[in-house]
Formats: C-alpha cells, sequence, structure tokens
C-alpha cells in the first residue's frame, strides 16, 4: 500500500496546545447561549487565544491548532498554499472533515494492522532522512520516546486512511471509454499535451540463494519454544508478538491480522489458519512465502478469521549469496555467447515465478491497468540503480535485492526497451492518457460530491474568515 509522506512538523506537538475533539465540543455547547450573533459581534485578540474553535463542520469542530499543524507540515514539505495560506489550510481541513462524517456513516473502517504498517512506513521514512539517521536522532529531535510518537501518528494515518477510502468509494465505478480519450485530447493544444517521462521494460531472471538446513532448524525450534511458553502461561502469544515476530505491519498489535478471506492470506497460512477452532491452541510451524510461522486463532466471522501469528525469516549466509551470484554470472556469459537467450533462461532457470512464464518481463501493475513500461521511479530501488546507465539489450552484473515479499534474493536484469521523456501521443500512449482523462474524471466527481456535501451540511464560521476566497461554494451562509 503507499503511504503519504507525513511531515516530522506533525509531531511536534510541543509548539502549538492542542485540545481533543470532545473537549471542542464540551467547551462549544457550554457557550452555546452565545449564538451565531454574539460570535459576530464578540471581539477577541485573535494572539491573545490560545486555542480555539474556529469552524464547525456538522457537528466537528475545527481548532486553531489543527490549522497550526497543517501549516507546519506544509512548511516541512515545501507546500505552496494556493491564495491566502490560512483560508486553504482551514477549507483542507473542513473537506477532510466532511468525507470522515461520510466514512462514519458509510462504515468504512481502518484495521489497526493498516495503522500500524502505515505508522512504521513513515517513522522509517523519516529514520532514513540525513537528518535523522536513526531512533535515537528522531526521539531527541521531537522530544518523545518512539512509542509517544506512534500513538501521536495513529490518529492522523488513520483519518487520512479513512478519506482515502472514502473517496476511493465515490469513483469506483468511474470509467473512460477510448472516445471519450481522444475526445478529451483532440481538444488541446499541441503544446499543452502531458510530457510523459522516460519508461523502461525490463526482463529480470532471479536465483534464491539457499537457506541452510540449520538456519531452518533454528527458526523452527525458536518458534517451537515460543508456542511452549505460551502453552504453560510462562508469557502470552500477543507479548512474543511484540518482542518477536518480523511482520512489521502486526508485531506492534500482538500479531493480530484483522479479519480476512482465506484468499488474503498466503496458500499454506490460510490452510493452517483456517483449521484452526481452539483459540487456546497454536498451529505448528507454518513454511509461506514470507517465512517460518505459528498461528492462533482469535475469532471467526462467516468466511473470515481473525487471527495472531509471529513470523521468523531465516537467515541467508554470505556463501549462500556469493554461490548464487557466481550461478548468474556463469549464466550471463553463457547468454552472452550465444548458448541460449535471456528469455529462453528465465523459464527454466529463473525462481521468480511472477515473471517466469512471461519470458522475463515484469509487469507494472495499477488500478487502472497492467503494463510492461515502467517509469524509473515505480521500479524497485535495487533495480532502477541497475537500469539507469544500462543500453538497450544489455545484461547487468549480478546484485542482491529484496523481494515483495522481504527475502533476499540475487538477480541479473536486461533492458528490453526505453522511450525517452515526449509529448504524449494517442497511438503511443494511449493508456498514460487514459489515466489522465480518468483521473480529471474522478477529481470531478469528488469535487460535484463535495459541492453537494456543503449545501447538506451545518456549518459555522467565525466571522473573520468570511471574506476567504474558497475553492468550494456554500461554505458562507
Amino acid at each position: 500500500m503507499k503511504i503519504k509522506k507525513h511531515s516530522l512538523a506533525l509531531a511536534l506537538a510541543g509548539l502549538v496546545m492542542s485540545v481533543t475533539s470532545l473537549q471542542a465540543k464540551m467547551f462549544f455547547q457550554s457557550n452555546s447561549r452565545h449564538s451565531q450573533d454574539s460570535l459576530q459581534t464578540e471581539t477577541v485578540n485573535p494572539e491573545s487565544v490560545v486555542d480555539e474553535v474556529v469552524w464547525v463542520v456538522g457537528d466537528e469542530p475545527i481548532l486553531k491548532s489543527e490549522m497550526e499543524m497543517m501549516r507546519l507540515q506544509g512548511e516541512a514539505e515545501g507546500m505552496h498554499w494556493k491564495g491566502n495560506p490560512e483560508c486553504a489550510i482551514l477549507e483542507q481541513i473542513a473537506v477532510q472533515k466532511l468525507f470522515l462524517h461520510q466514512a462514519a456513516l458509510d462504515s468504512i473502517t481502518v484495521t489497526e494492522a493498516e495503522i500500524a504498517q502505515g505508522v512504521d512506513q513513515q517513522i522509517n521514512y523519516w529514520i532514513s532522512m540525513p537528518q535523522i539517521g536513526s531512533k535515537e536522532k528522531l526521539e531527541e529531535y521531537q522530544r518523545k520516546s518512539l512509542s509517544q510518537i506512534r500513538r501521536d501518528l495513529h490518529d492522523d494515518f488513520k483519518n487520512r486512511e479513512l478519506v482515502r477510502k472514502m473517496q476511493e468509494t465515490l469513483v469506483s465505478d468511474v470509467k473512460v471509454s477510448p472516445a471519450e480519450v481522444r475526445d478529451y485530447f483532440r481538444k488541446l493544444p499541441a503544446d499543452s499535451l502531458p510530457m510523459i517521462p522516460t519508461t523502461v521494460e525490463v526482463e529480470i531472471l532471479t536465483q534464491t540463494p539457499k537457506v541452510e538446513q540449520e538456519e531452518i532448524n533454528r527458526i523452527k525450534n525458536q518458534l517451537r519454544d515460543y508456542t511452549d511458553r505460551v502453552t504453560k502461561g510462562e508469557t502470552s502469544f500477543e507479548t512474543l508478538a511484540r518482542l518477536y515476530s518480523e511482520d512489521p505491519g502486526s508485531s506492534r498489535q500482538g500479531g493480530e491480522l484483522g479479519y480476512m478471506g482465506r484468499g488474503m492470506l498466503d496458500p499454506a497460512f490460510a490452510s493452517a489458519a483456517f483449521n484452526l477452532t481452539d483459540p487456546k491452541k497454536i498451529s505448528k510451524v507454518v513454511e509461506s512465502e514470507f517465512g517460518y510461522h505459528i498461528i492462533q486463532l482469535i475469532d471467526r466471522r462467516g468466511d473470515k478469521i481473525n487471527c495472531r501469528h509471529i513470523l521468523l525469516k531465516p537467515k541467508v549466509s554470505q556463501e549462500s549469496i556469493t554461490t548464487a551470484e557466481h550461478r548468474l554470472d556463469s549464466i550471463s556469459t553463457d547468454i552472452k555467447n550465444g548458448k541460449f537467450t535471456f528469455e529462453a533462461a528465465t523459464a527454466y532457470i529463473s525462481d521468480d515465478k511472477d515473471t517466469r512464464n512471461n519470458h522475463g518481463l515484469m509487469v507494472n501493475s495499477s488500478e487502472n491497468a497492467r503494463t510492461s513500461r515502467f517509469a524509473m521511479r515505480d521500479l524497485p530501488p535495487d533495480i532502477a540503480r541497475m537500469v539507469e546507465t544500462m543500453q538497450v539489450g544489455e545484461i547487468s552484473k549480478p546484485f542482491v535485492m529484496t523481494n515483495a515479499k522481504g527475502k533476499t534474493i540475487c538477480a541479473i536484469v536486461k533492458l528490453r526497451s526505453r522511450v525517452k521523456e515526449h509529448r504524449a501521443t494517442i497511438t503511443e500512449d494511449f493508456q498514460a492518457m487514459k489515466d489522465i482523462v480518468t483521473v480529471k474524471r474522478r477529481q470531478q466527481i469528488i469535487h460535484d460530491w463535495v459541492v453537494k456535501k456543503i449545501k447538506d451540511t451545518y456549518v459555522r464560521m467565525n466571522p473573520r474568515y468570511r471574506d476567504c476566497d474558497f475553492e468550494y461554494e456554500g461554505w458562507k451562509r
């Protein structure tokens, strides 16, 4: 799941004093006798207010501190607000409140596992920044423990995900025909046609370094020891998952995955999990594409289960990696000497089942289409670094990377084609142009929904914002 980058400023709560929405509601209700008239006539020095309710959308207040936090975030991310920043920020928060309200009405939810994964990705992004570099530096920078940072990010990420899911629900049925695409771009001047970034097609051949049996036995014995400790009542499954599980998306939640259907899980994992009937029992050690697991049932709801698991991943020795690299180097030499083609080699030698039957050709899947073309930013980073300086038809030297399952693999790649940056044409770039029209259609649907929602929602605004030039109509009444 791609997660939007938050700013470090989001967690700098010490810069601004904030109050909870519940506190704000209590404040607003306790002063309900000061009606709209008193709100308009009362004179308060804005500089003397620590925090205040500046707007109410439905039954949700917008606080001055919320605006300040978003302003800090925008500054840290280099955002440029259209028009008056204070007005633009206020409207953006108000629109978010509309989506959150509708998400609640439509029973849209975000699981704790999703939140934990998003928060982990955000924290890892911060730690990767040059000015941070470690967990300790992040804690020092924000003057908070890592657990406090996680708590601060929890609700923010949850709300962002709820808004995203609500928007996806609104535009899920959008379809664009070829005729609509041609008609849209036919009306554009030539110099207004979009620029298509450089794209490449890449073929990949992988070898998975062999994990020593001794390492596999170590992992299995460790998992069996966890089972014994839980069974004997020495500790809980949740505690062990938090301490030792190597699944970042669930370990923070005590290994809990949330309710999932069989098709959402690795087949071997699903088979073991759905065979569990007693929440007090723990599964035998299960091998999946991600590593080795033990599983504990929490609950069943129809055809979905909620379970906990502990994942351990065997470590690959440097000797095994070197052996795999040497084999790939030998394969590359044979290809260059004409003994067989790269494409033929992938069918018989490559361990990558996703590309093996496609002559090694990598596929770029999105919500709109599947294509063999990748913009450089969409390739896995290790592959992008290799491909960047390669010539078409060239085969890379062997390199080590981590695949989508979190496993260490060795690979060689062949650059099949490169199309340099250019202005879009309907014959060569139809899918990219269709995506552009689809995005615009979705944006229009969301815009129209917001306008309609504003009309049907109670809005109360501090008078000093009535001169704002808002993007959406209907706020001022």
